[in-house]
């Protein structure tokens, strides 16, 4: 099985080189410079925003102090609250669903978790 934690840390790493060596990019740059899928390059947002390294500014991102403490921050708590309550596994969309959040906002407040070692991340077959 594959340790997604350790994923989510090395795609972290691709999302700062490509801002590092591009400037600010937009979503959709920086899916096409990492060639990460949408779930990964949020959760690799969020494991840079608690990190405090990837700010958001309009529709582009760029490498400085983050300004998404509020939205990722504040979703991983919920997803914490959520989970510190959970005695089974659950899935992403699951976790969306119970707390009314987009997917990508829950892989976001993921790769927050993660990257405080606060979860064990499972990818699906």
């Amino acid at each position: 099985m594959i340790d997604v934690v350790e994923e989510f840390g090395l795609n972290a790493g691709r999302v700062w080189i490509a801002l590092d060596r591009h400037g600010p990019l937009t979503e959709k740059e920086l899916i096409e410079e990492t060639s990460l899928r949408k779930n990964e390059l949020s959760a690799a947002i969020g494991w840079l925003s608690r990190e405090n390294k990837i700010c958001k500014d309009g529709d582009f991102f760029k490498l400085d102090e983050t300004n998404m403490n509020i939205s990722i921050g504040g979703n991983a708590g919920k997803v914490w609250k959520l989970l510190a309550g959970m005695e089974k596994e659950v899935n992403t969309n699951y976790i969306s669903k119970m707390l009314q959040i987009d997917v990508d906002d829950t892989y976001s407040a993921l790769g927050w978790l993660a990257r405080e070692g606060k979860i064990d991340f499972k990818k699906g077959k």
